[in-house]
C-alpha cells in the first residue's frame, strides 16, 4: 500500500485531528493543552503533516513580533515518530518564517533537571536540529512549578 505523506497549512477542520495527536502522547501533553490547540489551529501559523487524509503530525507558531516566532507545540502520532515527520514539519514552519522575514525561533521544553526520562529525546530533537539552549526557568509563568522550562532558541538569519 502506497502512503501519502503530505506538509500543509492546517486548517480550522483539522484541530480535531492535532488534539487526537496530543491525547496519544500523554507523556508529554496533558489534556489542558487540548483548548490551547484547538484555539490556535485558527489563530496562529499551523502545518500538519497528512498521510491519506489523517492528521499524523501538526506544528503551531506562535508570531508575537515581526522578526522572531515561537514554537508552542509540535507533536507526532505515536505510530509515525522516528520517521522524520517532525523534522520536515519543523523545516516546512522554519523555512516559511524565514521567509516571512523571521530571524530567531524559540521554543520551550522541560528541563533536564526535571529528571523526566520521555523529555530527554525532545530535547536531543530540538538540539539536533539547531537549536541551543540558552535558558531554565521555574517557575515560568503559566508552568506549574516543579516544572523547569528549558528555553531554546535557533537563529534563522544574522541578526
Amino acid at each position: 500500500m502506497v502512503r501519502l505523506m503530505l506538509v500543509r497549512s492546517a486548517h480550522p477542520s483539522d484541530a480535531d485531528g492535532c488534539v487526537d495527536v496530543l491525547a496519544l502522547l500523554p507523556e508529554y501533553f496533558t489534556a489542558s493543552t487540548h483548548d490551547e490547540v484547538r484555539r490556535g489551529i485558527s489563530d496562529h501559523m499551523a502545518l500538519v503533516a497528512d498521510v491519506d487524509g489523517t492528521v499524523v503530525g501538526f506544528i503551531l507558531i506562535d508570531r508575537r513580533h515581526r522578526r522572531s516566532a515561537e514554537v508552542s507545540f509540535i507533536a507526532v502520532h505515536p505510530a509515525y515518530r522516528n520517521q522524520g515527520i517532525g523534522s520536515l514539519v519543523l523545516s516546512a514552519a522554519l523555512e516559511g518564517l524565514r521567509a516571512d522575514g523571521v530571524v530567531l525561533v524559540e521554543t520551550k521544553t522541560l528541563d533536564s533537571s526535571a529528571g523526566y526520562e520521555p523529555y530527554i529525546s525532545t530535547r536531543a530533537f530540538w538540539e539536533g536540529r539547531g537549536f541551543v539552549q540558552i535558558d531554565c526557568i521555574d517557575p515560568l509563568p503559566g508552568w506549574d512549578h516543579g516544572n523547569p522550562s528549558a528555553i531554546y532558541v535557533r537563529a534563522l538569519a544574522s541578526t
